[in-house]
């Protein structure tokens, strides 16, 4: 069963760490595909750029899943990553693991990304009339 993976392209960190992902699974056949939710359509997905922005989604079995579940579905398929999966779905590693992305790595993360657009936003050169 493939699930769809809903990443945030212009972050370099999650688009080198996804960049991986998607090469592992192109070699292995894995049952994922990608989209950058920079060039992708978020109305199927039920999210608009901010939110999409915010985490890592995917969508399995037509449930949206986002941030350490949508890891776990994404580590789950992938060679090399299956027993990451199996790590940190146990009770109490999930927990914190939730925790931690959901508190300080994916709030950081997308700070990070805000901050880039708007430098880079602000560094295009300004055209007068």
């Amino acid at each position: 069963m493939e699930i769809r993976i809903l990443y945030n392209g212009a972050c370099p960190i999650c688009s080198r760490e996804v960049g991986h992902y998607i090469r592992l699974a192109r070699r292995s056949g894995a049952p994922v595909s990608f989209d950058d939710l920079n060039t992708t359509d978020l109305r199927p997905w039920g999210l608009d750029v901010d939110s999409a922005a915010r985490r890592l989604h995917a969508i399995e079995d037509g449930r949206l899943l986002a941030g350490v579940p949508a890891f776990l579905a994404l580590w789950a398929r992938l060679p090399g990553w299956r027993w990451l999966a199996r790590v940190v779905a146990l009770p109490g590693v999930r927990g914190l693991a939730g925790l931690v992305y959901d508190r300080a790595l994916a709030p950081m993360l997308y700070a990070r990304s805000r901050r880039r657009m708007q430098r880079d936003t602000c560094a295009l050169p300004r055209q007068d009339p």
